[in-house]
């Protein structure tokens, strides 16, 4: 059958010559930053490294409709703590539960320093040391994310990180206390009313109150991660982050309202989350529109989850397994679903997704807020070389090397040839020097 256009999501069957089409558009997803976004965030960069506090202030009055000085860019200690205080119990409980397994999962992943001494007496390894300052984006604008602000700050906490500082961009409306009650919750050292490109531009270069940080992580809007790419080098960065996208592969096993539900859960995020499912049946696919359909009725964010339906939405009806498996692969989803009989049978054919959910149960919003694993994860297709946010991402490794005379005695000669063939004399000077009799230390 010809790929079709339902008022709300894509039907494409892989059968017709059109569908190829519409794949090559899901394949070159991602939001890419046009000249005039580039040239807008490489002024706001330029401006902040200036003028630093006064033009953060300046920006945040004229994007987020905020007034601040210098001394009110910070929020107190007390206020983070009060906000946690104040939610109800149920809500409190939550983070609680989130932050236990949050950190739970993330301790598995530290590393400790290593060494060895080889036949020659060499002293060989590397010291593994948490970095000293990072900074956390946490985005604001169309939600509220304390889920964000746990996942991003504990792999620091627990990676040993001295200061833990949380930007978020402020509304007139004040912040949701969720938001303030997990960076309490996290352990987040410093908390600054600032977003968007001023603030990446404020951590990556500091200004008189905004301390520099050695690393910026957390998602954001294509100001944010423009931002982060142009500063990229000053600092080190997690990922350029797009928008939110989930692939479901389903089976008739499947349930077509869970199916639906899932594909809707990344939809309301934005506009542009691409809501992706794969399958072989065209009976499922039809009922999973129809489900898509009425569930939209009852959104409270209907209208964004239907124009993400609508622009990047799909149900793809592959012809069989090896189809949607290799699919599957070249899509390389932020998240993949396995709603089917077996989910452990296709997980060695997989290759390429930030996280992987296994069977009917296992919904992504499971992993967004509770499971333990990080919910930052590589979009665009870059989970094909890029990995999730973890503690790895918050450790610097050094090498540590220790010469011996029996070393030198040994390798010293072929350490000359080689410089000596790259034309390096004072590289063949330096251990020839070593090498003379009487010179090597013992």
């Amino acid at each position: 059958m010809p790929a079709q256009k339902s008022p709300t999501v894509a039907l494409l069957n892989t059968a017709d010559p059109t569908c190829q089409r519409h794949l090559r558009k899901l394949l070159a997803r991602g939001e890419n930053a046009s000249e005039h976004v580039e040239k807008s965030v490489r002024d706001i960069i330029a401006v902040v490294k200036r003028r630093g506090d006064q033009a953060v202030c300046t920006y945040t009055h004229t994007f987020d409709h905020v007034r601040l000085t210098p001394q009110t860019l910070a929020v107190p200690p007390a206020e983070l703590h009060a906000a946690f205080d104040s939610l109800p119990p149920v809500e409190r409980r939550a983070l609680q539960v989130a932050a236990q397994r949050i950190t739970a999962f993330h301790r598995k992943q530290r590393q400790a320093s290593w060494s060895y001494r080889d036949a020659l007496g060499v002293t060989l390894g590397q010291r593994i040391a948490p970095l000293h300052r990072v900074g956390v984006y946490v985005p604001g604008g169309k939600a509220a994310y304390p889920s964000s602000v746990l996942m991003n700050v504990i792999p620091a906490k627990v990676a040993g990180v001295k200061e833990i500082v949380v930007v978020s961009p402020p509304s007139p409306q004040g912040y949701h206390p969720g938001i303030l009650a997990a960076a309490h919750l996290a352990g987040a050292h410093a908390f600054f009313r600032i977003g968007g490109a001023q603030a990446v531009a404020a951590l990556a270069y500091g200004t008189k109150t905004i301390p520099q940080v050695d690393k910026i992580v957390g998602p954001g809007n294509i100001y944010v991660a423009t931002a982060k790419r142009l500063v990229f080098g000053q600092v080190d960065i997690d990922m350029i982050a797009g928008p939110s996208e989930v692939l479901v592969i389903a089976d008739d096993s499947a349930s077509p309202r869970d199916v639906a539900a899932d594909m809707l859960s990344q939809a309301e995020h934005d506009e542009l989350a691409a809501p992706l499912c794969l399958t072989t049946s065209e009976s499922l696919a039809q009922a999973i529109i129809e489900a898509i359909t009425e569930q939209l009725k009852t959104l409270q964010r209907a209208q964004i989850a239907a124009t993400s339906m609508r622009r990047q939405g799909a149900v793809i009806v592959a012809r069989d397994r090896n189809e949607v498996i290799t699919l599957a692969n070249a899509i390389a989803p932020e998240h993949l679903e396995l709603a089917v009989k077996k989910p452990r049978s296709w997980l060695p054919h997989l290759h390429h997704a930030g996280a992987i959910f296994l069977g009917h149960l296992s919904t992504e919003p499971f992993g967004d807020y509770i499971a333990g694993p990080n919910h930052v994860l590589p979009t665009g297709g870059t989970a094909r070389f890029s990995s999730p946010l973890g503690v790895y991402d918050f450790l610097k490794r050094t090498n540590i090397i220790e010469a011996s005379s029996q070393a030198m005695t040994a390798l010293g000669p072929h350490i000359v040839q080689l410089a000596t063939m790259e034309g390096l004399e004072a590289h063949a000077q330096a251990v020839r020097y070593r090498l003379k009799t009487g010179s090597t230390h013992r």
